[in-house]
């Protein structure tokens, strides 16, 4: 093979210098090597491309693209699909025949780095030679960059062998250990790939929900119509991981058999999302029916709703096992995420912005262990130009209330009491359950519109209602929720009831007493989230 022209100009840096935008980010800022392989991995990609007569540059450069160079062991994040694992993000017949060309074991190539590289190398090679391809003509590889992607769209194909691939290879990219020796490096090579771009294609506008630089519409087949009401209301955001790159993610979720789809899909350095559903529409991203109990016991009034009804899914190129995730990728997306809540009024805590694997428990794991979550959250309030929205308290005595944002009130018929522990504040009120409108009325200002999550607070007992009913109305006196508690157990705690669209101005929930007789209704406190 001939050697390739490299030309000594400015290049991409991974993980060394701060300046970048794919600086990895990772929980506490610890720099960490991007492979768990000791061995330098430029001597390991230019020993497989040399044995093999793959151009050493375009091996790196797929490597890249595909994983960061970061040895991963991929996870199945959309049904059909099947992992990916080291270097090279090999997955399925692309493993096993690349296994037996390099004529090395397939657990090799799942966990090592060196066998990893070699069979894709062979793998590369055995396309090359069937298509008459020489090694030293790298734009002549165009063909089989795309066929090593596993993509079958014509505009996923191109995307991925022109903006992915060959344009690291024009720029070049260094990476580094965590102690700052180079891992692996392309320098850069100006070449175009011999790969024709699809007629037609994408439209070119930006995202219609986020229309800013750097976002596509790439509208998705795979949606439904949210349901009516406030079960149908954006409350909650999901973070995924694609287990895959960027452009084999997008371009799979716009496929009808794929038979899922998200919201948004952001890029490895965060250069470029992809909006694929609507926000007012129903993307499928999450095979999970909502389960409190697997998010500290927020939006039980949701139990047994699909997830999908009520979220907006965010994926990300890359993979729940990788070690770090880049400081370009989590920025464009905590930017994302700052829309979504100031569209919504999400609250933006660690209890609206939940990961896959939390409410999937059972077959998901991403975003995986090491996704920032600090640094996300951090960078969504920075972004929003606040601090996280506070919570208002309601409480029954108005001592404890903050009079500008928190009231309440109730007829002489409430008593107070302080007789059952566990109460919120210096007591609790209570009233006997009879068919009367005379309700405890907690009251709270919102300065602008949005969604709010309710907890309430009471005094449990044998003797206290099964279906205290809560009623929820907005600043202009609608009703826009309706919950039933059972107040004979689980007191002494928050307990979320639901959340519902208020208005700006002085909303309310009210605890009636219009239900079955012969118990107590208790009004301790209520919080707005």
């Amino acid at each position: 093979m001939g050697k390739l022209r490299l030309l000594a100009t400015s290049v991409l840096c991974v993980a060394a210098l701060s300046a970048c935008a794919d600086e990895p980010t990772t929980p506490g800022n610890t720099p960490v090597p991007v492979t768990p392989s000791s061995a330098q991995l430029d001597v390991l990609f230019d020993e497989a491309a040399r044995d093999y007569g793959v151009p050493a540059g375009l091996l790196k450069s797929i490597g890249y693209v595909e994983t960061r160079w970061e040895m991963v062991r991929g996870g199945v994040e959309f049904p059909g699909q099947e992992p990916a694992f080291g270097v090279m993000a090999l997955r399925g017949e692309n493993l096993r025949k690349g296994a037996e060309l390099a004529k090395l074991d397939e657990r090799a190539v799942q966990n090592q780095a060196r066998a990893n590289i070699r069979a894709a190398a062979a793998l590369l090679a055995s396309w090359a030679d069937a298509a008459g391809v020489g090694a030293t003509d790298v734009a002549a590889w165009g063909p089989v960059v795309a066929r090593y992607s596993g993509i079958e769209d014509a505009n996923g194909q191109a995307h991925y062998v022109h903006s992915d691939v060959y344009a690291t290879l024009n720029r070049g990219v260094v990476a580094r250990t965590g102690a700052g020796n180079v891992l692996a490096s392309v320098m850069p090579v100006p070449v175009t790939a011999k790969f024709p771009l699809p007629t037609g294609g994408p439209s070119a506008a930006v995202a219609p929900d986020y229309p800013v630089s750097g976002t596509i519409w790439r509208p998705s087949p795979n949606y439904n119509a949210r349901p009516t009401g406030s079960l149908g209301g954006v409350q909650m955001v999901i973070i995924h991981t694609c287990e895959g790159s960027y452009t084999s993610c997008w371009s799979w979720l716009t496929n009808t058999q794929a038979q899922a789809s998200a919201h948004y899909v952001v890029n490895e350095s965060g250069s470029e999302i992809s909006q694929l559903v609507r926000e007012a529409s129903r993307a499928w991203h999450i095979a999970a029916t909502y389960d409190c109990s697997l998010n500290s016991g927020v939006k039980c009034g949701l139990n047994g709703y699909s997830s999908n009804n009520f979220t907006v899914g965010i994926e990300h190129g890359g993979f729940a096992s990788q070690t770090s995730f880049p400081v370009g990728q989590i920025d464009a997306s905590a930017r994302l995420s700052c829309d979504i809540s100031k569209a919504y009024g999400i609250p933006r805590d660690r209890n609206h912005y939940v990961a896959h694997g939390q409410l999937q428990p059972y077959n998901r794991t991403d975003p995986g262990p090491n996704w920032p979550w600090t640094d996300y959250m951090n960078r969504i309030n920075s972004h929003c130009g606040s601090t996280p929205i506070a919570a208002i308290v309601v409480d029954n005595n108005n001592a404890n209330n903050n009079g500008s944002v928190a009231s309440f009130s109730s007829s002489a018929t409430w008593q107070v009491s302080t007789g059952t522990a566990g109460y919120y504040g210096s007591n609790y009120a209570f009233a006997s359950t009879q068919p009367i409108s005379d309700g405890a009325t907690f009251s709270f200002y919102l300065s602008a519109a949005g969604a709010r999550t309710i907890d309430v607070w009471y005094t449990s007992g044998t003797n206290r209602s099964a279906t205290a009913p809560f009623i929820a109305y907005n600043a202009a006196g609608t009703e826009v929720g309706r919950v039933s508690v059972n107040q004979q157990t689980g007191g002494g705690a928050w307990r979320s009831i639901g959340t519902f669209n208020f208005s700006a101005g002085w909303n309310r929930v009210v605890l009636s007493r219009w239900t079955t007789e012969g118990y107590v209704v208790i009004a301790d406190a209520i919080r707005a989230r």
